[in-house]
């Protein structure tokens, strides 16, 4: 191989590697589902290999992956198929480790658009501006799913917390 196809390759692998829990993340809250969240993942790495974009610097790189997951995760719950699919099993995971296990389910039951725009900030540190971007939607709209979605999770967690308490 030449070292032009080797680099190209670092730099391929690179990008991913950088990409991938940001996408996997994105792709999981939206669908719920370990498999539907890794089929999107391996669309959107396919797309930008095919398409090879140019990125300004890291955070336009980082809203193009996020942008993109959404929109396949959008065309993935219009698509035909997904309309005619029972699911096996409703294996909920989180999707980090580190992260409060009742606060993700809270998350996970949270209205998608609500879910998503709460991922993005918090989990993506994105600033209000580009979610309203990647999501199509104008600031204001933002502001008040980040609202509506704090209100409800902290309804949701004090109702987890006391039901742990009655036991």
């Amino acid at each position: 191989m030449s070292n032009n196809v080797l680099r190209n390759n670092e730099l391929l692998e690179a990008v991913l590697n950088r990409n991938s829990a940001t996408v996997y993340r994105t792709a999981y809250l939206r669908t719920g589902n370990v498999h539907d969240a890794e089929d999107i993942m391996q669309e959107v790495f396919l797309r930008f290999v095919k398409s090879k974009p140019t990125f300004e610097n890291d955070e336009h790189e980082k809203a193009w992956f996020i942008r993109t997951t959404v929109n396949r995760t959008n065309s993935f719950f219009t698509s035909a198929w997904k309309r005619r699919v029972v699911p096996l099993d409703n294996d909920v995971i989180t999707y980090d480790e580190n992260d409060n296990e009742s606060l993700m389910e809270a998350v996970m039951s949270l209205p998608k658009d609500i879910a998503t725009a709460i991922h993005l900030y918090y989990y993506e540190d994105m600033p209000i501006k580009e979610i309203a971007a990647t999501m199509n939607k104008s600031e204001s709209a933002i502001k008040s799913l980040l609202f509506r979605g704090r209100k409800m999770l902290r309804i949701s967690l004090k109702d987890s917390e006391r039901n742990e308490n009655d036991v």
